[in-house]
């Protein structure tokens, strides 16, 4: 077992909710981080197939109105477009998934480099600024690829760093530990619920690049709120280690050798996130080809004259998790006091298996829409499950590996944690190019086998993970 630091006696004493205030600054960091990221999400692949990399552009996010384009004049574009699929949609499907991927692959440097160099804290702020310049950089259509590269980097540097902080709070059997990353977590969907209805609305009522402008106005608010918050946080773990190795001997420092324990929890990590991949895959179609189906093949409501920007689909994920989050809470604590409640690992094999379930509500309504146009229920039902297999696996992933990894080393296994999104992502892009190559039952059909696949291989190494953790539950 490891031991987190020793916190201050003013973070300790100060609490809010029962929690200490460094997770509630924390959660105001990550949900402004979060507006910033999905609100350039939300946009990103209508984006380059309705205005970046077309020559008759639409001038406002969903308008009927065109412009002349060039793609041509995008660096790297040419280049970039000889390796990708003919057709507009299978080359953003592609671009897409690279983007959401290396996104969630750069977070194994970012924690890394906190572990060894910078700590968690000036991480955190590096990759904040980084974050800020890339949305800025957006405006520039011609450097569309390095504002990705910026997001990229920056996203690396933070993500891992603001997730471990949270466990940092907690001494490792604290009951409030997993309450907490499940209120950070609603933090993360806070800040996506709110970014599509500013920046979807921005991009169809002024232009696209006052989207992307809010994105980076929502990080730079998130970097002051860290910033003036940072005497409620727990000292980083790097800085916890160099304060330990004042009062230690030469050679007890240096002993840093992984014990035999360790190395069966980091191999049962390494299991755990190999086989998460496909569930990302499956996963991430959400901004991709479902957003897709919701721009071309979903009815939209006109409310008050407004016609409600396609891009506010991206909400209802986001507000089911506030909806079912604490529902969800209250039912596994039912099921703990009757000594039913799942594992972690069986949790998150369940949320494998609805996010393949859900996809047979899209299979229905393509055979029922055909090329047309339908309700928004079909895509909002779908979005319902898949977020209960989100909360079945996501934030309880986290809180196992703040348990499970070996402190020194606990924000490298974050980012190990997240590169099995990077895998899946990448996967995403290319199962998503598929979307204009099959029949769309066809292609839902296979999200829904891909799925409940996922779910049946953690199901069966469950017991072999629990047993490397030392975490039945």
């Amino acid at each position: 077992m490891h031991e987190t630091a020793s916190l201050p006696e003013h973070v300790k004493g100060r609490t809010l909710f029962g929690h200490p205030i460094g997770l509630f600054v924390l959660f105001l960091t990550e949900m402004w981080e979060r507006f910033s990221y999905y609100g350039m999400r939300g946009l990103l692949k209508l984006y380059m197939v309705n205005y970046l990399f077309v020559s008759g552009r639409q001038l406002l996010q969903g308008g009927s109105e065109r412009v002349a384009g060039e793609p041509g004049a995008v660096i790297g574009w040419s280049w970039i477009q000889s390796m990708l699929p003919l057709d507009v949609q299978g080359q953003a499907s592609v671009i897409y998934g690279w983007y959401t991927g290396l996104v969630y692959l750069t977070p194994l440097l970012g924690g890394l480099i906190a572990d060894r160099y910078w700590g968690q804290r000036k991480t955190v702020v590096f990759g904040g600024i980084l974050m800020a310049f890339g949305h800025f950089v957006m405006a520039f259509e011609n450097w569309f690829f390095l504002a990705l590269l910026l997001l990229i980097l920056g996203n690396g540097a933070f993500k891992p760093n603001i997730s471990t902080q949270v466990g940092n709070l907690y001494d490792e059997e604290d009951p409030r530990r997993d309450g907490a990353f499940t209120i950070f977590y609603m933090g993360i969907n806070l800040g996506a619920f709110i970014c599509n209805l500013v920046c979807g609305t921005l991009a169809a009522v002024y232009g696209w690049h006052y989207g992307f402008a809010a994105a980076g106005i929502g990080m730079v608010v998130g970097l002051v709120i860290y910033l003036w918050g940072q005497r409620y946080l727990a000292p980083d773990l790097k800085m916890a280690t160099s304060a330990a190795a004042v009062g230690s001997s030469t050679r007890e420092v240096a002993s840093s050798k992984l014990t035999s324990e360790e190395w069966r929890r980091i191999g049962a990590l390494f299991v755990l996130c190999t086989l998460n991949i496909v569930f990302w895959a499956v996963y991430e179609q959400q901004g991709n080809t479902m957003q897709t189906w919701a721009d071309e093949n979903t009815v939209w409501p006109t409310v008050f004259n407004f016609a409600i920007p396609s891009t506010w689909f991206q909400s209802f994920n986001p507000l089911f998790i506030f909806l079912f989050a604490p529902l969800l809470d209250m039912f596994w604590l039912s099921q703990a006091r009757r000594g039913k409640e799942p594992s972690s690992v069986a949790k998150m094999a369940i949320g494998c298996a609805i996010l393949g379930l859900s996809f047979i509500i899209m299979a229905v309504a393509a055979r029922v829409v055909g090329d047309g146009k339908g309700s928004l229920l079909w895509p909002v039902v779908c979005t319902l499950l898949m977020t209960v297999g989100e909360l079945y696996l996501s934030p309880v992933g986290l809180s196992l590996v703040t348990k499970v990894a070996p402190a020194r080393m606990v924000s490298m296994m974050m980012g190990m944690w997240f590169l099995s999104s990077f895998f899946g992502n990448i996967l995403s892009g290319y199962i998503g190019a598929l979307y204009g190559l099959m029949q769309k039952d066809v292609f839902f059909g296979l999200l829904t086998v891909l799925g409940l696949a996922a779910g049946g291989a953690i199901l069966l190494m469950s017991r072999p993970i629990a047993r490397a953790t030392g975490h039945a539950r």
